[in-house]
């Protein structure tokens, strides 16, 4: 019954993850900079911690009792997921929802499991599994497989974008229901993204001292009652300062270069209902998270669970771009041809998970 939990928990992160970037398409007059930022006030400075503070007593206190390098650390690698979530968010626009989260959240599922091998191949860790260990266990080689399979779907899914431009060339109305889409861009930053976004799952890792201070503190209230479900939302807190920090700056910039500052106040937009999306979009991002950890608290395998989590995202975010039509007008090949790299990463996905169980 836990596993049961565990999956339909991840299944509702993975669904708001997959659908986050919905209704930013509703945001009318504004650059991309400006709804990105609004959105990802509420993603990583305004929801996060009104989310703590509703399930976990204390958490302030937890923060400040929590070693600096651990706080440090968990900072350091949300800045670096920040970089992930920026471009992720440009390789959606430049590539679609459908190819460009699909392609990054493929790398990031396999950059998730192998970089931390590797890590500890050149600084060994005790408890901790290097590159030798996944070369020569079964568990290991079952991980090694699913990241094989996941680049060759990944080269899949590259070789549909390039015959979708090369349709878009020769089909103007098509080309106009898809006027922002740039393979060449996109594959860049969804590459990018994909390697930088696996970091917050190192955050998570880095940050899990206040997570299990807060499942001991719950525990000794409830005892016999399992694993904290809400455990994670404090670790979530400074792991999203670091995104903040890297995404509010970047954002800034744009605003600077393109003139755009004056979205924000621009009456010949719908102000009150960009705001509004922008805020329902950034909510819904921080979502995936919340249900991510009372999956995570079900499962009980942190590296399983990201497999998952990022499964189920892969399975709706496709599912949204074909409602939105995003292969309106391409041929029969390239929508073949990204439908086969789509379930090839989906299976490199479920490999890699399987490996992870059988080392759990």
């Amino acid at each position: 019954m836990q596993v049961i939990f565990g999956v339909i928990f991840h299944f509702i992160g993975g669904f708001a993850s997959g659908s986050f970037y919905i209704p930013y398409k509703k945001v009318k007059g504004w650059a991309w900079e400006s709804f990105w930022i609004v959105g990802g006030l509420f993603s990583w400075l305004i929801v996060p911690p009104i989310a703590a503070w509703l399930t976990i007593p204390g958490f302030v206190d937890i923060i400040r009792q929590t070693n600096g390098s651990v706080l440090g650390l968990t900072y350091f690698f949300g800045l670096l997921w920040g970089i992930g979530g920026l471009t992720y968010g440009l390789g959606v626009r430049y590539l679609g929802v459908s190819l460009g989260s699909t392609i990054i959240l493929g790398l990031c599922s396999v950059f998730g499991s192998l970089v931390p091998s590797v890590y500890y191949s050149f600084n060994p860790k005790t408890g901790k599994d290097n590159f030798g260990t996944l070369l020569h266990t079964h568990w290991g080689q079952m991980v090694l497989i699913g990241i094989i399979v996941c680049v060759i779907g990944i080269i899949v899914c590259g070789k549909a974008g390039t015959i979708k431009e090369q349709d878009l060339r020769n089909n103007q109305a098509a080309a106009a229901d898809n006027k922002e889409y740039h393979f060449g861009i996109g594959i860049f930053v969804a590459i990018v993204s994909g390697v930088l976004s696996a970091c917050f799952n190192f955050g998570i890792e880095a940050g899990k001292d206040m997570a299990d201070t807060a499942n001991h503190l719950w525990q000794a209230a409830h005892p016999g009652q399992g694993n904290f479900l809400y455990q994670n939302n404090v670790t979530y807190v400074p792991l999203l300062w670091g995104g903040l920090t890297t995404n509010f700056i970047w954002c800034m910039i744009l605003n600077a270069r393109n003139k755009t500052f004056d979205n924000y106040a621009d009456k010949n937009t719908p102000l009150l209902k960009n705001y509004l999306f922008s805020a329902l979009a950034g909510t819904t991002w921080f979502l995936q998270f919340f249900f991510y950890g009372m999956g995570e608290s079900k499962l009980g395998n942190g590296a399983s669970s990201w497999i998952l989590h990022m499964a189920f995202i892969i399975l709706v975010a496709n599912a949204w771009g074909l409602l939105l039509r995003e292969w309106k007008g391409v041929s029969r090949k390239a929508f073949a041809t990204v439908i086969a790299g789509i379930l090839i990463i989906i299976i490199s996905v479920l490999l890699v998970g399987y490996g992870n169980s059988l080392k759990a």
